[in-house]
């Protein structure tokens, strides 16, 4: 598996604060699921997190300064 760059997944704006906690996020949810419908799996959530955002299937929302 190839390693994702930070500045790849950041579409210049997100922190990379915003971007740790989004993965966290994501990962939890994918390991909850995997629980709830019983799936051994070999690949860990935090990798196919990771690998949601860098496809951009998800993103991180910033308020504006504004």
């Amino acid at each position: 598996m190839k390693r994702a760059s930070i500045d790849d997944m950041l579409s210049g704006r997100e922190s990379r604060y915003a971007l740790v906690i989004g993965v966290a996020k994501r990962a939890r949810e994918i390991a909850d699921k995997f629980k709830e419908d019983k799936v051994i799996t070999v690949e860990k959530p935090v990798l196919l997190a990771i690998e949601d955002f860098k496809n951009h299937k998800y993103n991180i929302l910033e308020e504006d300064d504004d």
